[in-house]
Order: C-alpha cells, then structure tokens, then sequence
C-alpha cells in the first residue's frame, strides 16, 4: 500500500509540475473592426466563390460569349467588386427563378380556361359541359 501511495504523491507532482509548462498562452487585445474585417472579408470571399462557380458553367459562358463578353474578364471584374456589390449578386444568382416559372404559369392558364369553361363564359376544351 505504501509503494501505490508513493506512485500515485509521485505521479501528481510530476503532474502539476508539467501542468505549468505545457499551458503558455499568449492573450491581446483585438479591436471589434478586427472580428468585423475578418467575419465580413471571409462571407464576401464566399460570395466572390459563389458568382465565380455560377460563371465557370458551360452555359453560361456560352451566354457571355454570345453577348460579346469574355468570360476571363468577367472573373476578374469580380474580384474587383466591393463586398456589398457581390453580397448582392450572390444573393440575386441565388433568388433569380431557373426557368419553373413557366410550368407553373401554363398550368395556371389551364386551370383559369377550364374554370371559365365550366362556368359557361368560354368554349374552349371539347370535353366540358357548361353549368348553364
């Protein structure tokens, strides 16, 4: 029992004694418009990303080339952009519809003829009866 006692006091100093060596930190201060920089250059980075993979698409080089516009320059007139300006392309290749649009609105007008139809108003699909 003697010998665990003196294993385990020799196993805490030896403990304690590199506890203090081994945790040196080094602590400043940083001002708010560092974090603010550093949290705002690397979401404009992210941005500049997102516009560079939406112009390294094969068809939308083919449209750029088809406008006169040649797609290098494009890439380097983005990184030339200011951080709200590519926040806001970003966001605008992000929201801007794919083309769904357009099934949605067919589908609609369908619906609206097949509507009148039935009410009587109209006479345009064969196989409806009018209410009236």
């Amino acid at each position: 029992m003697i010998f665990v006692k003196r294993f385990f006091s020799a196993f805490l100093a030896a403990s304690i004694l590199f506890t203090g060596s081994v945790q040196t930190v080094q602590a400043a201060m940083i001002s708010s418009a560092q974090v603010a920089d550093s949290v705002f250059s690397s979401a404009a980075d992210q941005d500049r990303a997102r516009i560079i993979t939406a112009l390294s698409r094969q068809d939308v080089q083919a449209a750029l080339i088809e406008h006169g516009i040649d797609p290098a320059q494009a890439r380097s007139r983005v990184a030339t952009l200011t951080d709200e300006e590519a926040s806001a392309m970003a966001t605008q290749i992000e929201n801007a519809p794919a083309g769904s649009g357009i099934i949605g609105a067919i589908i609609l007008v369908f619906l609206v003829l097949l509507l009148t139809d039935i009410l009587g108003f109209t006479k345009v699909y064969p196989f409806t009866r009018s209410i009236r």
